[in-house]
């Protein structure tokens, strides 16, 4: 089948690619040529595990091309796909320009009778029939399309795996001809397909990254609140986790979430609630929670040592999570300038956003070269992303290579046991404070 996807961002570029290894040929479109120029080397311009390869491998195959004209994209196209942005605007609703602007030019230049053109963007419920009202009105005459829409549901790190091994593929269509045609385009993945409606596909996206946000915001309080008990959440959520009804995922304590989608869609949703009068006051209490969250590690150390102004940090973890290199909402963003705003000289390390962030942060921060860099000779040591090569240090390790070993772990990387057989401070998230050296604070 001839597949053509419109936008060649995170989602865009492992959705193409995939189709192309299932044996489809799949040209993909982005209007950065810069970038189209990377691709066609063979180079992925996004950090995502074995991504280029599949890449590289379906590019050797000629099943897969890159290409910046929209004639070139869509003169044979029997499928097209639109996978551009949808960014927040400052009231918290989905930007449509981009998805516009791509049904306008499907429009003019699709020539294939009966394209299906599929939104796999994250857009708000009724957007795939304004989609619809863009392709019709630039299209040349005995030309017909269909519309459907085809959420994504890919975790960052991860996509490969879950394209492959997905829960379900979520296939919204009123018409049954471009649902039959879906289905055996998407047949290969061997992955369950849910048929709804075009607004019910859209809804179930939305609903449920706003779920697992709830999740995280959920057992971020419930963290908060055994850091006043004495009790320790990581117990708490294995005792939840074990109800079936409420598993064990997304139960992780930590600095709150971050990223592409979460933020993102959580306050359009909000925003969605809005425009309709209803007050989506669970939803708002979330994104709350998690902006709290995102600096709790800073207002640890404002308790715990005296002062902060004019002492050194290390911050360990830059993208919203491991294994990509996605910097967007971040904490640990929101924790460096926390810190500057606080006077603190501040040096970050990251296996890959550094670039990222040099190009957000500029000179106000120092680089290091590797993590025992961003340790060595620090008063303080942040832990924003869990990263393997973080994890698998020893605190007493990094206690040596401090000058003052007061250790702010958001994302719990390391026992409290392990902890205990040290000489540092060691502080995380929903579980008791091991304080093993003596602060500045504990000497007044």
């Amino acid at each position: 089948m001839n597949i053509s996807v419109i936008g060649v961002g995170y989602v865009g570029l492992v959705t193409g690619t995939c189709l192309a290894e299932i044996g489809h040929h799949v040209t993909c479109l982005d209007i950065d040529q810069g970038k189209i120029k990377q691709l066609n080397q063979g180079l992925s311009p996004i950090y995502e595990p074995g991504l280029e390869e599949l890449l590289q491998h379906n590019l050797s195959k000629q099943t897969l091309s890159f290409t910046s004209s929209y004639q070139a994209a869509c003169k044979e196209a029997e499928v097209i796909i639109i996978a551009v942005g949808t960014p927040s605007n400052t009231d918290g609703s989905a930007d449509l320009s981009a998805i516009k602007n791509a049904a306008e030019k499907i429009g003019a230049y699709v020539r294939h009778t009966d394209t299906i053109v599929v939104t796999k963007s994250t857009v708000p419920v009724g957007t795939n029939k304004k989609i619809k009202a863009w392709v019709s009105g630039n299209l040349k005459q005995n030309v017909q399309v269909m519309i459907a829409s085809n959420p994504e549901f890919l975790r960052e790190g991860s996509a490969i795996h879950d394209t492959f091994n997905g829960d379900r593929i979520v296939l919204g269509t009123d018409d049954s001809k471009a649902a039959s045609k879906l289905q055996e385009m998407l047949k290969p993945f061997r992955v369950p397909i849910l048929h709804t409606s075009i607004e019910s596909a859209e809804m179930i996206k939305y609903s449920s990254n706003a779920f697992l946000a709830t999740k995280i915001s959920f057992i971020n309080e419930i963290a908060n609140l055994c850091e006043k008990l004495g009790a320790n959440v990581e117990d708490v959520a294995k005792g939840m986790g074990m109800d079936q009804r409420i598993g064990h995922q997304f139960l992780n304590a930590g600095i709150g979430y971050g990223g592409s989608c979460f933020p993102k869609d959580t306050n359009a949703l909000v925003q969605m609630a809005g425009n309709l009068h209803h007050k989506f006051d669970l939803l708002e209490s979330v994104i709350h929670v998690n902006a709290k969250q995102q600096v709790k590690l800073v207002e640890f150390a404002k308790k715990h040592m005296k002062e902060i102004k004019g002492k050194t940090a290390g911050i360990l973890g830059l993208s919203f999570k491991p294994n990509t290199d996605d910097i967007r909402e971040a904490a640990s963003i929101e924790i460096i300038n926390a810190l500057l705003k606080a006077g603190v000289r501040v040096t970050v390390y990251d296996p890959v956003s550094q670039d990222k962030v040099k190009l957000l942060l500029g000179d106000s921060v120092s680089y290091a070269e590797d993590c025992f860099a961003a340790i060595e000779d620090q008063e303080m040591l942040f832990i924003a992303t869990e990263w393997e090569e973080f994890k698998v240090l020893r605190l007493s390790t990094i206690a040596k290579l401090m000058k003052t070993p007061n250790v702010f772990d958001g994302r719990n990387c390391f026992s409290l046991h392990e902890a205990k057989k040290t000489t540092m401070n060691y502080y995380s998230i929903g579980r008791p404070a091991v304080m093993n050296h003596c602060t500045e604070k504990e000497r007044v």
